[in-house]
């Protein structure tokens, strides 16, 4: 279970919240992959249990490193946004319109 190659998209909440639950899928579905990992007792001699569970290890640090990668990639791209907006919005006091888009930004943060 590898992790979607598609890169993410910062600017839209809504479809950053549906990649980060399509790449906890292996999380998600843990008890299922344990159980098909470990052989059952009829399997033992079959299947080299430890390279299986090498393997599930291995999908789940990938896993968790490209969901670590993808939401501090967006922490920082957010935030570099709320300060571009801060210091707008320090030369344009007046402006509603800047003012709530700051928010915004930094509600997402």
């Amino acid at each position: 279970m590898a992790a979607p190659s598609r890169a993410a998209n910062c600017e839209d909440f809504a479809e950053f919240q549906e990649l980060l639950r399509v790449m906890r899928t292996i999380d998600d579905r843990i008890v299922h992959e344990l159980n098909t990992t470990i052989p059952t007792a009829s399997f033992v001699g079959k299947i080299d249990a430890s390279q299986t569970c090498k393997e599930l290890y291995q999908s789940l640090m990938e896993a968790h490193t490209s969901r670590e990668r993808i939401i501090k990639s967006c922490i920082a791209q957010t935030s570099s946004v709320v300060k571009t907006l801060r210091e707008e919005r320090e030369k344009a006091q007046d402006d509603i319109a800047l003012l709530k888009q700051l928010r915004k930004e930094q509600t997402k943060v």
